[in-house]
């Protein structure tokens, strides 16, 4: 008896004839893929950024040491920027959901304009104008809190989708029995609705992780600031960008994974028996 996931439900199972094309229409992809791969490679070779001069430094050990410190600063940063897009975002939901009109005008404002500024503007600003008004943060809140606040806006929204999710109907109960609103809404309806964005709260996540690499404008020694001290050192430029750009994409696959994970705990994952 095998799961019926969502995938299954949303899709009907492909025939012989659909699932021949597919296989075709997959090897004539990894072909092109495979020729486009080796002609950048003829082209990197030819330019010479193939030789060892630009690649023999990640054979050393202080190397890796210095980029581990690097993630170590990108997971310190995206960790406090995560959490306070999460209490930010709460907020914004609240009075998005707020029966009070005027709060829940200004939840909107508030929303908007942080989903429409772009986060590099968010960053200047504290780099450039909040020491001006005498509030001295420490580098790591500098981009952390731009970054939070830029990504605020998409967690309300995401918030506010998994308090809509739940049936109206559990409320309607709990108020009938005597609770009170704001019971209602911390014992029942939020709990519930975190289990239904678990996995779009992950990939807002991912996004923080990837405005993290802003950095390199405070000089915070994050993955990217530190690559750029390794091709300033080494004069390598595709090697670290590289190597760089596989980290990131470990890191974001292994938060893609732990949402599955938890949206599985969670059982966000239809099953049923065939």
């Amino acid at each position: 008896m095998r799961e019926l996931t969502v995938r299954d439900m949303l899709y009907e199972t492909p025939g012989k004839e659909t699932r021949k094309k597919t296989a075709v229409a997959t090897v004539v992809s990894l072909l092109v893929i495979m020729v486009f791969l080796c002609y950048i490679v003829k082209l990197f070779s030819e330019s010479g950024q193939l030789d060892s001069r630009y690649w023999f430094f990640f054979t050393k050990l202080t190397t890796w040491k210095f980029l581990f410190e690097g993630i170590l600063g990108t997971l310190e940063a995206s960790l406090l920027a995560g959490t306070s897009a999460l209490a930010i975002g709460f907020v914004f939901m609240c009075m998005r959901i707020c029966v009070y009109k005027p709060l829940n005008y200004i939840g909107i404002a508030l929303v908007e304009f942080t989903r429409g500024v772009p986060t590099l503007l968010f960053i200047y600003f504290f780099f450039l104008d909040v020491p001006k008004m005498g509030i001295n943060l420490p580098t790591v809140w500098r981009i952390s809190l731009p970054v939070a606040i830029s990504a605020s806006g998409m967690v309300s929204e995401v918030l506010r989708s998994g308090v809509n999710a739940v049936p109206k109907g559990q409320r309607e109960a709990a108020l009938s029995i005597g609770m009170r609103e704001i019971n209602v809404f911390l014992k029942i309806i939020f709990p519930q609705a975190v289990r239904y964005i678990i996995p779009a709260l992950v990939s807002d996540l991912v996004i923080v992780v990837k405005d993290t690499t802003f950095s390199y404008i405070l000089s915070f020694p994050d993955l990217m600031q530190n690559a750029k001290v390794l091709i300033s050192n080494y004069d390598a430029l595709l090697s670290v960008y590289l190597v760089a750009g596989v980290i990131y994409i470990l890191i974001n696959y292994f938060l893609n994974r732990i949402s599955v994970s938890l949206a599985k705990r969670s059982g966000m994952t239809p099953v049923v028996g065939r």
